[in-house]
């Protein structure tokens, strides 16, 4: 938005009735998000800012009438690359569900490809019909518990702070290095204080007594909670509580009965992690609303959650709100209670009307080359060394093993031990018992490492699956029910270059080929959905389970900051014990409670 006189004077002219607006929208119910109350009033823009409120005469007329106005919605933390699009891409899909500004953490991007990476997603982002923020990535690597491609220090990350659409430094995840006062820590910190910026936080796991140490760095956000307890603890430190309903993690319905009216200005809605299949066919924070408000928070608050507060949450003065001398986004709904979108405005424009979005050419970004050094070429990266049959073999000196346990819905893994059947001294995989192998193969320096690992709750009953996107370093993931299968994954998104896969067999039932650090496609968001489904039919055939996505579960099951048990190309890791264990359950050795 500007603040030139000129423009000032254009607002004023229009808002004192000198001169007609470029545009009026008269009639509907506009949602007060300040005060909590409905008002039937003209909305004046001009030059894509509301100018003002009340009776006005515009050069175009749009009739609201029997319709309800509310803000342009805001998802407060995202991870864009997890829809596997393009900036561009990614932004074609959420307008379509009212959602006009993110705050997405390129901390994927980042950890595959650097100030690379980073500055592509920047770059790729400008002059969108969303808005795209930034928050800095904080933890590349996550910890030194896995390889990573790069690290990430305060003096790599500083010149982007100048950036106009950089807020600050993303989620804290490395709290060991924070409670320990880690020199590279305080100093990301520190530096993001220093210029005024914010910093999120991710407190998975934390202990209640431990929240004073986020709270005393200054960092004032989480969306780790997932029920009401934690929620409630971060509330009475002040702390923003960011409400995530992605596709791996549904933390909403848990975290709900928490929020009351003294403290829901401190909440706000995210999605986290939300793959494209879902973004299509439920929404982004648009979901979050309508589920919030079907669990009985009343409609108007929830909106409040999904605009003003987060605005408000990262400082953003100029959108939010549907008042005088805010950006013009600005989202008309034929039910209220339902959140059906009628027509969607950025800056004043219509840009999504009846469910179709009205500018297909958003500049073609996607296939244009980005700065010497920055192409999509330099970000293509997967570099295994050779892996045979015998890198996946699992030896064991007992039969109870220690096995990560899927908890559907939820990023958090269960720590148990189980009885496993083993041939020749090596672990056999079981579809009866639903004990599979896990591999993570690093894919960056081609070190060979492989960590190797036994899995619980895929339910595959043949084949197997197979991700370049493994948060946090992004190695490669799969998981089988052989070893053959499991290196005939291995080899064809290695060969394709990153990507997501489902084999059986000898065959490759399903592929979506991720040209972009292994983790986004340069594809149309319509041709990678048609692709998803297709995976998605795949999972189908090999028996996959169908209450949670397996895919995004898997590439979360090498993610050491999250509890309480995962794998990382160095082994299995306890989070706990924040070490790595040995797969065999050794004597007297028993799962640490959280």
């Amino acid at each position: 938005m500007e603040w030139t006189a000129e423009a000032l004077q254009k607002r004023i002219d229009v808002a004192s009735h000198r001169v007609p607006a470029d545009l009026v929208i008269r009639g509907g119910q506009i949602v007060n998000v300040f005060t909590g109350e409905l008002m039937q009033q003209d909305i004046a823009i001009v030059d894509g800012v509301i100018a003002g409120i009340g009776t006005y005469e515009g050069r175009e007329i749009v009739d609201a009438a029997g319709k309800w106005i509310i803000p342009g919605l805001m998802d407060g933390h995202v991870h864009i690359e997890s829809s596997m699009l393009s900036p561009q891409e990614f932004a074609k899909v959420v307008i379509q569900h009212g959602v006009t500004s993110v705050i997405t953490d390129p901390h994927e991007i980042g950890s595959v490809a650097g100030i690379d990476g980073i500055r592509y997603m920047l770059e790729q982002s400008e002059g969108l019909p969303v808005d795209q923020y930034v928050m800095l990535p904080s933890c590349v690597p996550a910890t030194s518990f896995e390889s990573s491609a790069v690290c990430l220090e305060a003096e790599d990350l500083e010149p982007l702070y100048e950036h106009p659409r950089v807020l600050g430094l993303a989620e804290v995840m490395d709290f060991g290095a924070l409670s320990s006062a880690s020199a590279g820590m305080l100093g990301k910190i520190a530096s993001a204080h220093a210029r005024g910026k914010y910093v999120d936080g991710h407190a998975a796991g934390i202990a209640p007594e431990q929240l004073g140490i986020y709270a005393a760095a200054g960092i004032r956000t989480d969306h780790e909670c997932i029920h009401a307890q934690e929620a409630r603890q971060r509330l009475e430190l002040g702390m923003y509580v960011m409400i995530r309903e992605g596709t791996a993690a549904k933390d909403l319905e848990a975290i709900l009965p928490v929020i009351t009216p003294y403290n829901s200005r401190r909440c706000l809605f995210v999605t986290d992690d939300k793959l494209i299949d879902d973004l299509l066919d439920e929404g982004s924070v648009d979901h979050n609303i309508r589920l919030a408000i079907r669990h009985g928070l009343p409609a108007v608050t929830a909106i409040q959650m999904a605009t003003l507060n987060t605005a408000e949450c990262f400082g953003l003065r100029d959108r939010g709100a549907v008042t005088p001398g805010y950006t013009a986004d600005l989202v008309i709904l034929d039910d209220l209670e339902q959140i059906s979108i009628h027509e969607v405005y950025k800056n004043g424009k219509c840009v999504v009307r009846g469910g179709r979005l009205l500018e297909q050419d958003l500049g073609n970004k996607a296939a244009e080359s980005v700065p010497a050094g920055s192409s999509t070429a330099a970000l293509s990266r997967c570099r295994t060394a050779p892996v045979t049959l015998d890198h996946l073999v699992l030896p064991l000196n007992s039969d109870q093993c220690n096995v990560i346990e899927i908890i559907p819905n939820s990023l958090v893994t269960n720590h148990a031990q189980y009885r496993v059947d083993r041939k020749g001294g090596y672990f056999a995989p079981s579809t009866t018992d639903d004990l599979l192998k896990l591999a993570v193969v690093e894919r960056h320096q081609a070190t060979g490492n492989i960590g190797l690992g036994i899995v619980k709750g895929f339910r595959l009953q043949r084949g197997a699956i197979v991700s370049t996107v493994a948060h946090d370093s992004h190695n490669l993931i799969v998981a089988g029910t052989s070893d053959e299968e499991m290196l005939l994954a291995i080899e064809h998104i290695t060969s394709v270059n990153g990507g997501l896969a489902v084999v059986a067999g000898n065959e490759v039932l399903a592929s979506l080929p991720l040209s972009i650090g292994g983790l986004l496609s340069e594809r149309p968001y319509e041709e990678v959905y048609r692709q998803m489904k297709k995976l998605n039919q795949a999972l189908l055939q090999i028996g996959a389970a169908q209450h949670f996505n397996p895919f995004l579960m898997l590439s979360f099951l090498a993610l050491p900051v999250i509890p309480t048990l995962k794998l990382t190309d160095l082994g299995l890791f306890d989070f706990v014990s924040n070490r790595h264990i040995e797969v065999a359950v050794q004597p007297n050795m028993k799962p640490a409670p959280l």
